[in-house]
């Protein structure tokens, strides 16, 4: 049986399911052309925009390190530890140049601190968090350009 690939925790409407080209999804304003990530929904993040009008848009599915850490406990609920117990993963926050965000998200598995700077180009790619009977629940992370080729 084929299990089904759905967004993890609660993350709908995040990212698209693009195995190939998977983009973060963000709000952008009709009023002032601020983005935000995760989309807002209500009201604009710009602190001189007042608006409540957006359009979801893909974000850059490229940016640089702005900043790393690693996790070497595991997180708190809700997140889904492997089932052989935890193991320590690199943390990113992404700069996404052409939409003036910085996005946080696990860097892909094999990736360590020793292999990031600030500065390091990165791409957004899927990958499955944690799976059910019924379904891979998939996440976003980010990937080094250099180890992972044209994207």
């Amino acid at each position: 049986m084929t299990r089904t690939r759905v967004p993890a925790l609660g993350a709908e409407g995040w990212f698209t399911l693009d195995a190939e080209t998977p983009a973060l999804l963000g709000d952008r304003c009709t009023a002032c052309g601020s983005y935000a990530f995760p989309p807002a929904g209500s009201f604009c993040r710009n602190p001189r925009c007042a608006s409540t009008a957006f359009a979801t848009v893909p974000l850059s599915r490229r940016g640089k390190v702005w900043s790393y850490t690693d996790a070497q406990y595991a997180p708190p609920s809700p997140y889904v530890a492997p089932q052989e117990g935890h193991v320590p993963f690199c943390i990113a926050a992404v700069e996404l140049a052409e939409e003036g965000l910085v996005v946080l998200g696990q860097v892909v598995a094999g990736v360590t601190v020793d292999d990031l700077q600030v500065g390091t180009e990165v791409e957004v790619v899927l990958d499955t968090l944690f799976s059910d009977e019924d379904h891979d629940h998939l996440i976003w992370k980010w990937r080094p350009v250099a180890a992972g080729g044209a994207g």
